[in-house]
């Protein structure tokens, strides 16, 4: 069974950083896209970032300059650098990939507060 395992959520102050994982877990199919979402208590669940299998990258524009989507396909892993981190940052952040035979998964989602 596949899973997406997700790590380095946290508390950081405001100007700080914090770098996000997504790893899945399990027999896997390839991975075509991969997903950054958060959602911040009573909002919506929102897009934050995407990386395709080639490397291109999307952004929110909340976000464009200060966060980075990567990606080791070999790990099939995913990564979020977050600098620059503001409070209205704060929410649980997941990841979400696609893979070629069809498939969609959800990590289970991490945590992130800025707070002083």
């Amino acid at each position: 069974q596949v899973q997406l395992v997700e790590s380095g959520g946290g508390l950081v102050q405001p100007g700080g950083s914090l770098r996000l994982s997504c790893a899945a877990s399990g027999v896997i199919f390839t991975i075509t896209v991969m997903h950054w979402y958060r959602q911040a208590p009573g909002k919506q669940r929102e897009l934050v970032a995407t990386i395709g299998r080639g490397g291109s990258t999307t952004y929110v524009e909340s976000v464009k300059g200060r966060f980075t989507i990567s990606r080791d396909n070999a790990k099939n892993t995913a990564y979020l650098q977050m600098n620059s981190l503001k409070p209205e940052d704060t929410a649980v952040y997941y990841c979400r990939f696609f893979t070629l035979d069809g498939r969609d998964y959800w990590g289970q989602g991490t945590q992130v507060t800025v707070s002083s």
